[in-house]
């Protein structure tokens, strides 16, 4: 057998082989330094020891006996037990387990084990329900008296296996492990050698020492893709040119095109443009991911962008998700433009072959779409800016293959997801960051309730009153037998139908037709309608100026973010506007993270308040081709996240990677496309 190397398959390990390799595959582990990283979610904490005879009900303990018998026995009401007799020097005990008969075979009377698990009453007897276990002897144990860890587990790949298999590894191959940081920042920051890391995040000593492993591991992890974005980025800059924009001398078009704007521009949106038309000046293409909540002016920002590109001579592509929110953009972008001269042209699936095309003469400068454009090569000419609006909706591919539809344009992405920034900056680590945290003038805060069940005919009647258009928002197009609780459009539409019976009111969600959804949003628009009841396909691109009301049915099911979404589609014309957040859970925590709302009106705020509430995936959304899973880092892990970067720009800005072998290699792996000379 070859010698093994941190390369070598998993396969190779003694007890795993071929099929429990191809077990491991699914959890992302493939080579003997993916099993290493694999790392702990959680511990069980078994480290308190007790005899038998100081055992409390409720405690979670560990006690070393001897099993005096063990023993299948069938209860009255038919469920299978395995009980065992346990002793010491103070006492004996019962372990009882469930639907586990092999352990009168894998635990033999006479031996002394050692039990880890909870007490509490079986019967009428103190007893230690369903306990781990382990041989007692001397030294460590992996499964039992102490902090146990916890992984990320498949079917059949159980922690108790990963245990033994890590154990095993750390034993024997931990030799392989070199530290590939750089030894100044090991010693400002007094990290522990990786080996020493390693070691105990898989078995700590105390949670402290755990967390400190985890710290360690968490900053290499940050640095490498710090690096790898810092290096991706300079590369790009120096090897690809782009299409230098001409500023000064269409200064005043560009000054006289926002002071002529009906609104005042903020102060961030002045700063987002000023930061892009820098980029468009430069010799390498821009980058730039443009933040901000809904209605906060993005597509205004995007649209000076545009008009600069047209008054160089090239042309612009703005590529939406939905054809909801591509015609939203076509909308605002020809109002804006098309009296400037400017010729925009919307193409979607849905608009006929012949109306898409026109003349060579006659191609448009601004062309505005859905994942038409990927597919549209006859309209475009010279194309020198591209924006990707709710960028986080496309894959890397259908980005690139925009890009590819001219010769390095310059790129600008948009997102209303509010991103925190230390997800923004080690998801999107290449991109430079503009951020709107303003509304534009005029816009009021929107009044937001959490309302409970007791109080939902309140709330009608409330709502009859003060209506003027309203959205109700539905999770589920059709109700579900598996989640009966939680309210479906369909369902709903019959019922506010009955409840709002002068009113006008309609369904819209994504299975309608894509005329239907249009003729429906043309009624509402238009002031026909007077309620939609539609799933959350409202979200984003939607502008009905007269809506004051949201309604949010099973509020839980959403994150803060997108319900922040949700609620900027009212109050969009500087009126009162209102949400009710309905929700059948009484869990203190849901109606906590739901309160929030009331108080918080920054999007960015609350995406910081569900990242601690409820993790990373509200934020970033489903996960998508190009999203990076983190391993030991965390994206609350801002003070890391910024002492990686800083590091990662100071070892580049000073041109001397030739003197970290290891890290180059790291690059190597992670830039296979890049050629790594310096």
């Amino acid at each position: 057998m070859d010698a093994i190397t941190l390369e070598t398959s998993v396969s190779q390990l003694p007890y795993v082989g071929p099929i429990y390799a191809k077990k491991l595959e699914r959890l992302g582990v493939l080579t003997i330094n993916d099993l290493f990283y694999h790392l702990p979610f959680r511990y069980d904490n078994f480290t308190l020891m007790s005899s038998i005879q100081q055992l409390q009900v409720g405690e979670t303990v560990s006690i070393i006996g001897l099993v005096e018998s063990i023993k299948n026995i069938y209860t009255k009401n038919g469920k299978r037990l395995t009980e065992a007799k346990i002793s010491d020097d103070t006492d004996s005990i019962s372990i009882i387990w469930f639907n586990q008969p092999y352990l009168t075979r894998v635990i033999q009377s006479g031996l002394k084990y050692i039990f880890s698990g909870k007490v509490d009453w079986f019967g009428r007897k103190k007893s230690l329900i369903s306990p781990q276990y382990e041989l007692w002897e001397k030294g460590e144990h992996l499964h039992t008296g102490r902090l146990v860890p916890i992984y990320p587990e498949t079917a059949g790949i159980t922690s108790k296996w990963l245990r033994n298999r890590i154990g095993f590894l750390l034993k024997s191959y931990l030799n392989l492990m070199e530290d590939l940081l750089p030894a100044e920042i090991i010693k400002e920051y007094q990290f522990e050698g990786v080996r020493e890391a390693l070691s105990e995040i898989h078995f700590p000593r105390s949670l402290e020492t755990a967390e400190k492993a985890r710290e360690r591991l968490a900053f290499e992890e940050l640095f490498y893709l710090q690096l790898t974005s810092a290096f991706r980025k300079k590369t790009w800059q120096e090897e690809t040119v782009g299409h230098i924009f001409k500023i000064s001398q269409y200064k005043e078009k560009i000054v006289n095109f926002m002071n002529n704007l009906p609104f005042v521009l903020t102060n961030s949106q002045k700063r987002a443009v000023s930061e892009i038309l820098g980029d468009l000046a430069y010799k390498y293409p821009m980058n730039r991911l443009l933040e901000g909540d809904v209605a906060s002016g993005k597509t205004v920002v995007a649209t000076i962008g545009m008009y600069l590109s047209f008054l160089n001579g090239f042309q612009s592509a703005l590529m939406a998700p939905t054809e909801i929110l591509a015609e939203q953009h076509y909308q605002t972008v020809s109002s804006l433009l098309t009296p400037l001269g400017v010729k925009v042209k919307l193409l979607t699936s849905s608009i006929k072959k012949d109306q898409k095309l026109i003349t060579n003469n006659q191609k448009p400068d601004i062309l505005i779409g859905t994942h038409s454009l990927l597919h549209e090569n006859s309209e475009f000419k010279n194309l020198g800016l591209v924006v990707i609006d709710e960028q986080q909706r496309f894959g890397v591919e259908q980005r690139e293959t925009l890009q590819k539809k001219g010769i390095n344009p310059h790129l600008l992405t948009m997102t209303a997801t509010p991103i925190p920034r230390t997800i923004a900056l080690t998801l999107y680590g290449e991109l430079d960051l503009s951020i709107l945290d303003e509304m534009p003038q005029g816009r009021q805060k929107i009044k937001t309730w959490v309302v409970p069940e007791e109080k939902r005919e309140d709330s009608y009647r409330w709502l009859e009153k003060n209506l003027k258009q309203a959205f109700i928002i539905c999770p589920l197009i059709e109700d579900s037998e598996t989640l009966q609780t939680v309210k479906a459009a369909t369902s709903e539409y019959v019922k506010i139908k009955q409840i709002f019976n002068k009113y006008q009111v309609a369904l819209l969600h994504g299975r309608l037709k894509s005329e239907e959804k249009k003729n429906i949003l043309k009624d509402f628009r238009e002031g026909k309608i007077a309620i939609l009841v539609a799933t959350p396909v409202v979200e984003v691109g939607i502008d009905i100026p007269n809506a004051n009301i949201m309604v949010i049915e099973a509020a839980d099911r959403f994150g803060l973010s997108q319900l922040h979404q949700l609620r900027g589609r009212v109050g969009r014309n500087n009126q009162e506007a209102y949400c009710f957040l309905f929700s059948q859970s009484n869990l203190p925590q849901t109606i906590l993270r739901l309160k929030s709302l009331e108080t918080h009106y920054s999007g960015p705020e609350l995406a910081e308040i569900d990242l601690k509430l409820r993790g990373p995936g509200e934020i970033t959304g489903t996960r998508q081709h190009g999203v990076l899973t983190l391993k030991a880092a965390r994206f609350t892990d801002y003070d890391l996240l910024e002492k990686a970067r800083l590091n990662a720009q100071k070892l580049l800005a000073k041109d001397d990677l030739i003197k970290y072998p290891k890290l180059k290699e790291v690059l190597k792996k992670r830039l296979p496309s890049i050629t790594i000379t310096n």
